[in-house]
């Protein structure tokens, strides 16, 4: 999710390498002609459970120690950085701490149609003009797969927007991108049972190592998830990414296949939450903003587990 321009050259020299393939009739079909859809990652079809939550005895049970939590009884700057820049991927919204609420024990990430002017991003202080403005947060709490804790789990219960070019997220990643690695747990499309997953490393700021193609992985649930909430987890290894849905392992990354090639590569790397809602952006490949349809992004809860 914290792509630079030079991937956004990336996608589209993929998309058009792809559009010379032959499509997959049963790809998912994503809002407005997404330039990541014409790459055809694979997709895994899952049931989904409405309102599911983790049993955390059983997790106590398998070894897993709780080393992290919010419930966001409150926004607690402690434990969060809120954003106030806009952001990269070609998005088009302004990230402001005022479209971050508490609503009844869940965080709302509430995007408003609105003309502001803001930081174009993080590295790049010169005023930019926005017609959205959604929230992004980043967590003060850092961890790692290591030799101390081989094992780690990050999740967070989520209900998601619905809406054409909304992009929601819940991702972890460190250092100068992508050197400390990236673990895209869930990257939404505004529909209600359609995300992705995916993993980036690099071994210089800035330059991804590999296809993105190879580890990125789109799941169709049975059960709706903007009108539920569900949980979206990933188990960090030094050899392997696990990713879940609602309990069940959706897809498997090994190091000794293509696709997970890279993992050991940030084994033992700092990296740290973030929870955003984005706008618009080279997920969806060229999109018309007044057709853009605002849609609200709810978290109950995030933790981190650790074991052995």
């Amino acid at each position: 999710m914290r792509k630079t321009q030079l991937l956004a050259c990336c996608l589209l020299a993929i998309a058009g390498i792809a559009a010379c393939s032959k499509k997959n009739d049963e790809s998912p079909r994503l809002n407005d002609g997404s330039a990541l859809a014409a790459a055809e990652p694979p997709t895994v079809q899952v049931p989904g459970v409405c309102e599911y939550d983790l049993d955390e005895t059983a997790l106590k049970a398998q070894g897993y120690t709780k080393v992290f939590e919010d419930n966001f009884n409150t926004l607690d700057s402690t434990k969060w950085d809120r954003w106030n820049s806009g952001a990269y991927n070609n998005e088009l919204q302004l990230y402001t701490p005022k479209n971050l609420h508490i609503v009844d024990g869940k965080l709302l990430i509430k995007p408003v149609r609105e003309r502001v002017t803001g930081a174009t991003d993080p590295d790049n202080s010169t005023k930019k003009t926005f017609n959205f403005t959604s929230g992004r947060i980043e967590s003060n709490y850092n961890f790692k797969a290591s030799t101390a804790t081989p094992k780690v789990r990050i999740s967070a219960r989520m209900k998601l927007p619905f809406g054409l070019g909304m992009w929601p997220a819940f991702w972890s990643y460190g250092g100068e991108w992508p050197t400390n690695g990236e673990l895209d747990i869930i990257e939404g499309f505004g529909e209600r049972d359609l995300y992705n997953t995916n993993i980036w490393y690099g071994s210089q700021a800035g330059t991804p190592d590999h296809d993105y193609t190879l580890s990125m992985t789109y799941v169709k649930s049975q059960s709706d998830q903007t009108t539920c909430y569900h949980v979206y987890e990933a188990i960090w290894q030094k050899d392997t990414v696990t990713f879940l849905f609602d309990g069940n392992i959706i897809r498997k990354l090994v190091s000794s296949t293509p696709a997970g090639q890279f993992i050991p590569k940030f084994f033992n790397r700092t990296q740290h939450i973030t929870l955003n809602a984005a706008i618009g952006g080279d997920q969806f490949g060229t999109i018309d903003p007044s057709k853009i349809v605002l849609g609200d992004t709810y978290v109950d809860w995030v933790r981190v587990y650790t074991a052995k």
